[in-house]
């Protein structure tokens, strides 16, 4: 019989520990098979930071680092400039990336660091108890903005791709979603280019992808993708926003 899917050899044969309906399974599984068809597998170091996916090395069939809160970027910095040879990604959310590792990301981008960022961005922290994020939308509810967020006193969400796409650095930069199969393909070639690039030796690169968070939502899987749909993708919309050759 030929096997016309199976599971990468880049994930191991564990069960996660993300809630039903949460689309962390989907990115990993889109990251794992990049680099199994890339060839990336024995060459990548992957960098989990805290958050939902600070497990992420017991999902991933490679070596990996652990980084403080926010610091993902510094540790990809650090491992890609002593081993260049390597292939280097972070996998960070929201919370990790856009709050507390704000800073990190931003210098890292405008120093053109040649490592990979994936940025989940499910608009709320998720491991941590629902707060409100840098990418919460407005009127969103969280357990620290009961009545929604009020964008008068806390700012409006905070578009990390089109922030990164400003600078004048070259960069591969773009947003894609999970919520639908034609999404998660048009996210997979996201995430291949941006290891390309890598592999290629050309520029930093980092893919934001729109994800769900049923449990801290306050709703089902299927409410989730699509409010997703009608609430995120109008503020966020996707697409590629910055490309090496346009630079």
């Amino acid at each position: 019989m030929e096997w016309i899917f199976k599971r990468p050899e880049a994930l191991t044969d564990n069960f996660t520990h993300y809630c039903p309906g949460c689309t962390h399974g989907i990115a990993h599984r889109l990251v794992a098979e990049v680099l199994d068809e890339l060839d990336l597998r024995e060459n990548v170091v992957g960098i989990a930071p805290v958050g939902c996916s600070v497990l992420a090395y017991n999902y991933f069939n490679c070596d990996f680092q652990e980084a403080a809160h926010g610091r993902a970027p510094a540790f990809a910095t650090g491992i890609k400039r002593v081993r260049p040879d390597l292939t280097v990604f972070t996998y960070q959310g929201d919370g990790d990336l856009a709050s507390i590792g704000g800073n990190e990301i931003l210098h890292a981008a405008n120093r053109g660091e040649k490592f990979t960022v994936i940025f989940i961005n499910n608009a709320i922290y998720g491991m941590t108890g629902g707060q409100m994020a840098p990418t919460t939308m407005p009127n969103q509810v969280t357990s620290t903005s009961p009545m929604g967020r009020d964008v008068e006193s806390t700012g409006y969400p905070m578009r990390v791709s089109e922030l990164l796409s400003s600078l004048k650095t070259p960069a591969y930069i773009a947003r894609q979603s999970l919520h639908s199969p034609h999404n998660v393909v048009k996210a997979k070639e996201a995430i291949r280019k941006a290891f390309t690039y890598q592999k290629s030796g050309t520029c930093f690169s980092l893919v934001e992808l729109l994800s769900t968070c049923p449990t801290n939502w306050g709703k089902t899987p299927k409410e989730s993708l699509d409010w997703l749909e009608q609430n995120m993708i109008p503020y966020y919309p996707l697409g590629e926003f910055k490309t090496p050759e346009e630079d």
